[in-house]
């Protein structure tokens, strides 16, 4: 069909030269390959209807539709819900014995200052979550995004993976510092023993709570973001690895480990100092600095997910069984009665998650359980930084720093964009008479005649029949 529709326009100009009508304007139609998807315009023979060539839209399922809207107004929407609950707090009094758990750490111990853990923590994690989807595509959009194109920074691709990382950036310089402080001033600083000892303490600080609270949302957020920006290689790898960091924080909190957590958190987040900073850099074009620095990402890298990681998970290893007491504890640190025997069956290792004075245990089946995703997590750092050593490979061939986790072009590239042809739609309007231009609508189409043979287009100089074509009834002489 198109090329008949191409061939029949061809046809008309031939026709329309032999007989000394000039050429109507064309379009240049450019290449005739696949990927140029044919001409903009057409025309089909004998008619005087114009085909457009428009994008067609695939149909999308009533969840990829729901998602696109979530992405196109997440500012909106988080900011909203956000304020809805300020007012809620501020004018229905009755309320506030709900609203306030989203903004207030919960389990106040009054008479020691400190807190417990429990299952309206819940509400103060869903209020982050919230906060950080609107806080992240906000600054992204409007303060990273800027700072990227005064960089240079021009391609839409290249201006969302700069503020992905960017953002990445702002968030580690703030809750990376905050878990330094917090583990050089806690008993476990550089003594590994001492993460297992006082166990179970079933309360910690404001900030050790605030700190592990707003990290847990922090990742779950995250699960949402790798659903939001554009997939890479490694999809199923880091959605993976988010699941098992919720699993392993969660875990950690209710079974009353917050000190190991802590130094996990530290211990991973300092390459996300290094990473997200040279990516930011590579996209603005200093690729010098960006090889230094992921060289220090490297070494960074080795050094705190490699070497003391794994000290850490022999730590939980070898330590644990020598420190901790073998058993199940009840009550709340007030009444806290063990060790015991643990329950039958395997009930109890979930008790945790949903009665904070309920059995907290520890014995083998407790170490490997939490052993289990922390070895799994280094498996899925090694997998990461093998691609790590190829593109320090790269550098050292001189080819610069480059992601090899890029976006998987490969399946976009097999998904071509589909075009389909509609008739144009015509420009309607009304003029008066006054204003019609016959003089030059006859220089460009009237009266053409040939001294030689005396052959002229009828009707063309005629001014009344142009007239009656556009339906006036006005008569001019």
């Amino acid at each position: 069909m198109r090329d008949e529709l191409h061939a029949s326009s061809q046809v008309d100009e031939q026709t329309g030269a032999s007989l000394g009508v000039p050429k109507r304007p064309q379009m240049k139609q450019g290449s005739s390959s696949s990927s140029m998807n044919g001409p903009l315009y057409m025309q089909t023979s004998g008619s005087n209807v114009v085909l457009v060539r428009k994008l067609k839209r695939k149909e999308e399922s009533f969840w990829r539709a729901a998602a696109r809207w979530f992405v196109e107004n997440q500012v909106g929407l988080s900011f909203n819900l956000i304020a809805l609950l300020f007012l809620a707090h501020g004018f229905i009094h009755k309320a506030r014995a709900v609203t306030h758990k989203f903004f207030h750490l919960s389990y106040l111990n009054d008479t020691t200052g400190r807190y417990g853990v429990g299952i309206d923590d819940v509400y103060l994690i869903a209020f982050c979550v919230v906060a950080f989807t609107g806080l992240r595509a906000w600054t992204m959009e409007y303060v990273l995004a800027p700072i990227a194109k005064m960089q240079g920074v021009t391609k839409r691709k290249d201006l969302t993976r700069f503020s992905e990382q960017a953002w990445l950036l702002v968030y580690y310089c703030f809750l990376w510092p905050l878990g330094v402080y917090i583990y050089c001033n806690s008993p476990h600083y550089l003594n590994l023993r001492e993460l297992w000892t006082a166990w179970p303490n079933r309360e910690m600080d404001g900030l050790m709570k605030g700190y592990i609270l707003v990290q847990w949302a922090f990742w779950i957020q995250q699960i949402l973001v790798i659903h939001v920006e554009e997939k890479r290689k490694d999809h199923y790898q880091m959605l993976s690895h988010h699941f098992v960091t919720c699993a392993l924080i969660s875990s950690c909190y209710s079974y009353h480990h917050t000190r190991v957590g802590n130094l996990i958190l530290v211990i991973m987040d300092v390459v996300d100092l290094f990473l997200p900073l040279a990516k930011c850099l590579k996209y603005a074009g200093y690729t010098t600095i960006c090889d230094y620095l992921f060289g220090l990402f490297m070494v960074s890298w080795l050094l705190a997910r490699h070497v003391t990681y794994c000290a850490v998970c022999w730590s939980i290893y070898a330590h644990t069984p020598e420190i901790m007491p073998t058993g199940c504890f009840k009550g709340s640190n007030n009444n806290l009665v063990g060790p015991v025997d643990p329950p039958p069956g395997y009930g109890y290792l979930l008790e945790p998650f949903y009665n904070s004075s309920g059995h907290v245990c520890y014995n083998e089946t407790v170490k490997w359980a939490f052993l289990t995703p922390l070895i799994i997590l280094q498996f899925i750092t090694i997998f990461w930084f093998t691609l790590i050593i190829r593109v320090a490979v790269k550098v050292l061939r001189g080819a610069g720093a480059e992601d090899t986790r890029s976006d998987d072009e490969a399946v976009a590239e097999e998904s071509e964009d589909e075009y389909v042809y509609e008739e144009a739609e015509a420009l309607k309007q009304d003029v008066g008479v006054e204003s019609l231009d016959l003089k030059g609508w006859e220089r460009r189409h009237g009266k053409f005649q040939s001294s030689s043979s005396g052959v002229s287009l009828p009707g063309h100089s005629d001014r009344k029949e142009l007239l009656g074509r556009i339906g006036c009834d006005k008569q001019v002489d």
